[in-house]
């Protein structure tokens, strides 16, 4: 092999490996950024396939209610529910309060209804309980 061609050789190996770290810190300022967070005012959510989200209320865990994705579910085909956590205000004992995050994934183009509903017992007729609370949101994804 030439010179020539050991130049070319370099060079692949230079571009390959630029494109690869690229492709690294790409990754890993989107994982650093997280997922974009909707808060419970937030009636109409746009994202794109393939996007990850969350949505955020306040949540206080001493009064025994609690937040669940109500039916009718979202459309599976456009939405999909990818798990939920709670970040308290402070440590316990003494922080009562905080946020829950519900997280989605949008699965694929289309709208979707998604409702979340504050209740206690969370049976049949909950939404009618004393202090229940609901939430809607129109989700489309793009």
């Amino acid at each position: 092999m030439g010179t020539g061609g050991i130049a070319k050789g370099r060079l692949l190996v230079t571009v390959v490996a630029i494109a690869a770290l690229l492709i690294a810190v790409s990754s890993v300022i989107s994982q650093l950024s997280g997922p974009k967070v909707y808060d419970a005012g937030s009636a109409e959510i746009s994202v794109g396939a393939g996007d990850h989200f969350e949505i955020r209320v306040a949540d206080d865990r001493t009064d025994g209610f609690h937040w669940i994705i109500a039916a009718p579910r979202p459309d599976p085909a456009v939405l999909e529910a990818t798990g939920n956590h709670l970040e308290g205000d402070g440590p316990p004992p003494s922080g009562k309060g905080g946020s829950r995050y519900f997280d989605f994934a949008a699965v694929g183009a289309g709208r979707t209804d998604l409702r979340l509903l504050r209740c206690r017992r969370c049976a049949a007729g909950a939404a009618d309980e004393n202090g229940a609370r609901s939430l809607n949101f129109r989700v489309t994804v793009g």
